[in-house]
């Protein structure tokens, strides 16, 4: 059975249409339903020659980190301009400027020459971001909070869920000891980790040697920017498209020596850490094929240990 998403809670192309004339007070022409999100509905329109993007979520709080993320942005780490944010159809909404591209996930394997580059680059680009001084929690906290069960999350609940499947809660216990056995190694830095790259929210070029727009900036936070290479790495096992890349061989030796410092161990840990909090995840959707998935590849990173 299809997973319900909240992005499938969507108004009728007529009263869209209704609500931006109202707010633009000009007549929004070439609507369409744009795909890709899970939290929030996607409207893609021209306003004059201006080409916007209309989304609408159940709160304004993921819309208020893409509107924070905005000066991070340049040529190397396109962020859309917010225009604005309000309430709209008993929920919120946010109008952004729109960019165009294909999706990461979408570029096929033989393009790898062209797109391994590009998310190189792209890796690059966020870990030059300077510090903001945007509030975040301490790096370990932050990632022991992402495995910790704790109420007034969307995934409250996850851990009795898993403890209730005994292979799940095997797997589960094993990697977090392993990620707590690995803090020390890593570094409690402040760069910039968008912690959500991938499920749909990069576009690159038709020719996949540029970003033209990265989206989705409720996750991200200041730590260790190795994480965001694991997320590519372990969700490389999920896309062809990105397993070929071999972003590991094509960062890490180009790292300077100080952020070289036990890379192996921090990599190993953080995508650990990104299969360990998908399981909470999954168990709340009640998604047995992909827990099964991650369980799978959770099992053969514990065996595999830290790359070379």
């Amino acid at each position: 059975m299809a997973l319900t998403r909240p992005s499938d809670n969507r108004p009728s192309d007529g009263d869209v249409i209704e609500f931006l004339f109202a707010h633009h007070g000009a007549e929004p022409i070439d609507l369409e339903l744009l795909g890709g999100g899970f939290w929030s509905a996607a409207f893609g329109y021209r306003l004059g020659d201006e080409q916007l993007v209309l989304r609408l979520n159940d709160a304004p709080d993921g819309f208020r980190d893409d509107e924070v993320a905005m000066r991070y942005s340049s040529a190397a780490l396109p962020v859309p301009e917010v225009l604005a944010i309000g309430e709209g159809f008993g929920r919120w909404f946010a109008i952004s400027r729109r960019h165009h591209g294909r999706f990461l996930e979408e570029v096929g394997p033989d393009e790898a020459d062209a797109l391994a580059p590009t998310v190189v680059d792209l890796l690059a680009a966020l870990r030059a971001v300077p510090d903001t001084g945007v509030v975040t929690p301490a790096w370990h906290d932050w990632l022991v909070g992402a495995i910790t069960d704790r109420p007034g999350r969307h995934t409250s609940g996850w851990r009795t869920r898993i403890a209730a499947d005994p292979r799940a809660e095997r797997t589960f216990r094993v990697v977090d000891r392993r990620i707590r056995s690995l803090l020390d190694a890593c570094p409690d830095r402040r760069q910039l980790v968008h912690s959500d790259l991938l499920h749909y929210n990069v576009l690159v070029a038709e020719e996949a040697d540029v970003v033209t727009a990265v989206f989705s900036w409720k996750c991200a936070t200041w730590g260790d920017a190795i994480y965001d290479l694991a997320w590519c790495t372990f969700w490389g096992r999920w896309h062809e498209d990105i397993g070929a890349l071999d972003l590991w061989d094509r960062v890490v030796p180009e790292l300077p020596a100080a952020e070289a410092v036990d890379v192996s161990a921090r990599h190993h840990a953080y995508e650990l850490h990104i299969g360990a909090s998908h399981l909470g995840w999954y168990a709340t959707l009640g998604d047995e094929e992909n827990l099964g998935w991650t369980l799978r590849q959770l099992d053969e990173l514990l065996e595999r240990g830290p790359l070379e």
